[in-house]
């Protein structure tokens, strides 16, 4: 046996595995990789509390080139076999999708080839014959189905470098990666899904820029459909194409550039101009990005399909968080199915989303219903109609004054529990709700109104000066605004980084909308304080959490026109809001007018409808009038707390019993319990586990109201042991007469230590900086004071002698 082998992995690693590498041919600089960590560690939300889970990593990665890798080597220290790391790695293969994986202990390497394509998946491998990076990478091309040399010279270009070693995470990784080498392979269309807050933009900026660099691509065309999502692309990742790159402004045509920026308003013109993007030949672009696709391209007859048509030569990308697929609308169909995608449930398991709690508020005539009496009259002094209202009608037909205090009121109640100046949205039902949600908020806030006017905004697509602050509201270094009401024009492209809650006050019907709404809380922000959101619910909107299509995969639905029925002939979802409406005369999708200049709920504007199918529309859509009451009875039933569980469930449970199932599940007995509590050298390493499994400790203690030690509070609320307060557990050691048996310096600085025990608790007491603050500078410095004991080991060991002394009692 080697006499040089040491037991730790780092030791493998280091004299063994890397000369192993070298020795096969591979760069260190620039193609391996040690402990790549490629997840940040899920957040749990418990109470006001989060704590990060556990981060994945691999032990070495292996890149042929930068941002291209081909296999992952697991390695384990000599006490394991040879092939025990495989299981794990394969999962990490899986996730970051390479061909080729590696299993070692420092003798050998066991490989598996995930291509399918060799006749033997598993083999042994001698540390001499560890594969060459050409050998991989032929595997690699094989696992991707590259052939030709010029696919090969695509599929390989090179990123972008920023000189900042700022490198894709690894989802950003795999679907630049998948879209270049399938655009290499010649497929025309593509499909990305990744969840909002996922950096979509960045991704397309490094598939853009790889296309663009090798020549594959030379004209590209970036297409939105709001400024906002133009402004900030330009300024983000995009502004290192500069001189190259242009935004179309006002359908000016300038065909001198590479990289055209443009809304799809700004090149399909008005009624007068509506071909102005035929000012281009069909044939300029050879590449066609579309951001938040599910916003009008999937629709058959929309402007953005007419410019995508009329351009069908150019390879074009459809990037979007919520696919739309309906009967009559589908991006997959267009697209075809995505070549990856990467949801929000993953985001928020990997660590790079930030998770929710839902506050679900229910209202006396939400859940009851509101009728009126005989002598109720509206603002106007009429008799309102006699019949049972709900929420279907609040704010769109029947305003209650009460009821928006009232929804204001808990809003603010909530703000002043948290922070008053946490960035808020409130999604309204039309601007007119959400006009009259920010004088009730205006009211509930006079302090923060009158010091900033700003404090609270109105950001629909009607008024300018709201507009005007989106920017300032969207920045993490801006206070103000403070809250944002709105009703359509903030549900997407929006990159609201610090937005800490969401108030959903209208009726959301729309898996997608409601997808978009929730991808405004997504975003962590740790600098600033915003590691999760809170979703506050007043209308039910948060039932869409347990519908499968919430986080499943997309699948396309459309049918032809043969299978479908339509019964009721204009719309295709359940409710207005977010839905598609049909024209039945002509078969033609009618569009809302979605530009910053427009707000869909109050200003639709139809395109290319015929007469007859107008008056259909107008027979067909509700009363926009609305009716006005004041004096109802109006107050909070009910509110119920939800949080994500470890399997991303949103479930209803109290924080003490949800921590009890917890602890059960990962000591399974009190026994258990108190055997690795009383092993364990660092009590503040095993809460430190227990917090990286979603077991928040001191958010539980203060939720009990009790002075517990951390040992006392895991007994009572797991186990049910009646529990004793840290003082009492100090006073019981001094009763049993324990330090006497020590010099009397020792014995002074073990009892200060445990009256320290007994004001802050155990973890304080296992720490060498205690000595270095009163009481314990009267006995000399650290290193005197654990001379008293005889040196260090004995100073440690009398440490576990006190705490055994301390906890004693439980067994």
């Amino acid at each position: 046996m080697d006499s040089n082998f040491t037991k730790t992995e780092r030791d493998v690693i280091t004299k063994k595995i890397i000369p192993a590498i070298l020795n096969a041919g591979w760069d260190l600089e620039t193609q391996v990789q040690e402990e790549v960590y490629f997840t940040a560690g899920r957040i749990f939300v418990r109470g006001q509390k989060t704590a990060r889970g556990h981060r994945k990593r691999a032990d070495i990665v292996l890149y042929y080139k930068p941002n291209i890798p081909v296999a992952i080597i697991e390695v384990k220290d000599k006490k394991h076999s040879v092939g025990s790391g495989m299981q794990q790695v394969l999962d990490y293969g899986s996730i970051l999708d390479v061909p080729v994986v590696f299993s070692t202990n420092g003798y050998g390497f066991l490989e598996h080839d995930r291509t399918g394509l060799s006749k033997q998946v598993e083999r042994n491998l001698s540390l001499e014959n560890f594969p060459s990076p050409e050998e991989l990478w032929e595997k690699y091309k094989l696992y991707k189905k590259i052939g030709s040399t010029e696919e090969e010279r695509i599929a390989s270009f090179d990123y972008f470098p920023d000189g900042s070693n700022k490198s894709p995470r690894y989802y950003q990784q795999i679907a630049i990666n998948r879209s270049v080498e399938a655009i290499a392979k010649g497929q025309d269309r593509i499909l990305l899904v990744m969840a909002t807050g996922t950096g979509k933009t960045y991704t397309a900026f490094q598939i853009i820029y790889r296309l663009w660099k090798s020549g594959t691509k030379k004209r590209i065309l970036f297409l939105a459909d709001r400024n906002a999502l133009i402004s900030q692309t330009m300024r983000g990742d995009f502004r290192h194409f500069k001189d190259k790159m242009t935004v179309i402004r006002k359908r000016v045509i300038d065909k001198a550039f590479e990289i055209y920026l443009a809304l799809y308003q700004g090149i399909t013109g008005n009624e007068e101009d509506a071909d102005a993007y035929k000012e281009f030949s069909p044939d300029f672009f050879d590449l066609i990005v579309v951001d938040e696709c599910h916003r009008g391209s999937a629709a058959e007859e929309s402007n953005w399909r007419r410019v995508l048509e009329y351009f069908s030569s150019a390879t074009q990308i459809g990037l979007t968080a919520t696919p739309k697929e309906t009967s009559t609308v589908s991006n997959i169909e267009y697209f075809g199915d995505p070549i990856y995608t990467y949801s929000l449930r993953q985001g928020i398991d990997d660590g790079f989303l930030a998770p929710y709690k839902v506050v679900r508020i229910g209202i006396n005539i939400d859940l009851e219903g509101w009728r009126p009496d005989l002598q109720t009259k509206d603002s106007d002094g009429n008799p309102v109609e006699d019949r049972t209202y709900n929420l279907k009608d609040f704010d769109k037909n029947l305003v209650i004054d009460e009821r928006t205090k009232t929804v204001a009121s808990k809003i603010a109640q909530f703000l002043r529990k948290t922070n008053v100046y946490d960035k808020t949205i409130v999604f309204c039902i039309d601007i007119e709700h959400a006009e009259r949600m920010r004088q009730a908020l205006c009211n509930e806030f006079p302090e923060e109104v009158t010091a900033n006017s700003k404090y609270v905004m109105r950001i629909t697509g009607d008024d300018m000066e709201g507009k005007r602050e989106l920017e300032n509201f969207i920045n993490p270094e801006e206070t103000y605004p403070v809250i944002a009401t709105t009703s359509k024009l903030m549900t997407t492209g929006v990159d609201t980084q610090t937005v800490k809650l969401i108030v959903l006050e209208s009726n959301i019907r729309s898996m997608t909308e409601f997808k978009q709404i929730i991808g405004r809380g997504t975003r962590i922000q740790e600098e600033h304080g915003k590691e999760y959101f809170t979703i506050m619910d007043f209308r039910n909107a948060t039932d869409l959490f347990a519908d499968p299509e919430f986080d499943g995969d997309p699948i396309q639905i459309k049918t032809t026109p043969a299978d479908s029925d339509l019964p009721d002939e204009l719309f295709s979802g359940d409710d207005t809001s977010g839905s598609d409406i049909i024209d039945p005369a002509t078969g033609l999708n009618v569009e809302f007018d979605l530009s910053e200049e427009a707000d869909v709920s109050t200003k639709p504007r139809l395109l290319g409808v015929n007469s007859a199918s107008t008056s259909l529309l107008k027979a067909k859509s509700p009363k926009r009038d609305k009716v006005y009451v004041r004096g109802v009875n109006v107050g909070i039933l009910n509110e119920r707390v939800q949080f994500l569980d470890e399997k991303g469930r949103l479930i209803t449970i109290s924080l003490k019993e949800f921590t009890k199932n917890g602890l059960i599940k990962r000591f399974r007995s009190l026994e258990n319990f108190l055997k690795e509590w009383m092993a364990s050298e660092r009590k503040e390493i095993l809460v430190r586990n227990l917090e990286e499994q979603g077991i928040l400790l001191e958010e539980l203690r203060e939720d009990v109201k009790k002075d517990l030690d951390i040992f006392d509070l895991i007994c009572h609320v797991a186990f049910g042991r009646p529990p004793l307060s840290r003082r009492e557990r100090a006073d019981n050691v001094k009763k049993r007469d324990y330090f006497s048996r020590y010099e009397d310096k020792a014995g002074m600085v073990l009892e200060a230590l445990l009256e320290k025990y007994a004001i802050d608790g155990i973890e304080n007491v296992e720490e060498m900086s205690v000595l270095k603050v009163d009481p314990f500078t009267e006995y000399g410095t650290p290193t005197e004071i654990v001379n008293l004991f005889g040196g260090k080991e004995n100073f440690q060991q009398a440490i576990r002698d006190l705490e055994r002394e301390i906890y004693n009692t439980a067994a």
